[in-house]
């Protein structure tokens, strides 16, 4: 016959037994990284298995849309190419004037950096980490650190790689950060995430700064992470406090981090990509910054 009160295990057995694996896995992380990077390796495939249905669902819409639908969709394309090529008309001539200057000035023109369309995968469902997971790796010569950007401007960067998937760390994460300059005035300012999707802000800039709202932020090459040029952010608003040393700048990302779904890898020049490849961050953090 069972007896009718059963004794368990205490509740303080059990809280002292997880703060006990608790210290050690925080003691411990360090050693089990080359561990987490192969078990990764091999869960890219389930991954793969399980993007499977949202590819069928998004094959199957795309094979029932209507006529009329493709139609006017075409006609949209067709008048969005001739505004596109207007633009690269404009921008030859730029191009031509840029390079007759920088001949002048002697500056080196910049190579073609080589580029990579991934496809989103997986979006982080941490509320205090912003991620994706991308349908390419290291068989497809993915490296952490590397830039990703989309139509609008820059996402983020790459912070884990396996063999199939790389992990993208959003300029937006708190733990991020990113050298910008103004194109106004060629200002340079850190720019860093706040862990809202639409938001970053400028730290530790003087109230005499010269920032105004609506400046473009654009990548200013410091530190040879992010290629120069490349569009961030827009200031939205720079509020400027009696007592205090610094301004409070706030500006959006262009990029839609929200609804990204194909994104582009780019790679440094050739003769900077052994050197970019070569500097390993000693922490997901130090890799944001």
């Amino acid at each position: 016959m069972k007896p009718i009160f059963v004794r368990g295990i205490s509740n303080q057995f059990r809280l002292t037994l997880a703060i006990l694996l608790s210290v050690t896995l925080l003691l411990s992380n360090e050693r089990i990284e080359p561990y987490r990077e192969s078990l990764s390796s091999l869960l890219s495939p389930l991954q793969y298995l399980a993007n499977v249905p949202g590819a069928a669902l998004d094959w199957t819409a795309e094979s029932l849309a209507t006529r009329d639908m493709l139609s006017r969709q075409n006609k949209e394309l067709l008048r969005q190419q001739l505004l596109m090529s207007e633009r690269l008309q404009r921008f030859e001539h730029l191009r031509q004037e840029n390079d007759r200057l920088r001949s002048l000035l002697g500056s080196p023109v910049h190579m073609d950096a080589r580029k990579m369309v991934a496809e989103v995968m997986e979006v982080a469902s941490d509320p205090y980490h912003h991620y994706v997971v991308l349908n390419h790796g290291a068989q497809s010569g993915v490296f952490v650190g590397q830039p990703v950007v989309d139509a609008q401007g820059v996402v983020g960067q790459v912070v884990q790689v396996s063999a199939l998937t790389s992990r993208v760390l959003l300029i937006s994460d708190a733990s991020h950060g990113i050298p910008v300059r103004v194109t106004r005035n060629d200002v340079r300012l850190m720019a860093q995430g706040t862990g809202v999707l639409d938001e970053i802000e400028l730290q530790h800039v003087a109230k005499s700064t010269d920032v105004q709202v609506g400046d473009l932020l654009v990548t200013s090459g410091l530190g040879k992470r992010f290629p120069e040029g490349y569009p961030v952010a827009r200031v939205m608003q720079v509020v400027r406090e009696d007592g205090q040393n610094y301004a409070r700048i706030t500006a959006q990302p262009l990029a839609a981090l929200d609804r990204i779904r194909y994104l582009l890898l780019i790679w440094p020049d050739p003769q900077e990509e052994e050197e970019v490849q070569g500097q390993e961050p000693q922490s997901e953090k130090e890799a944001a910054q």
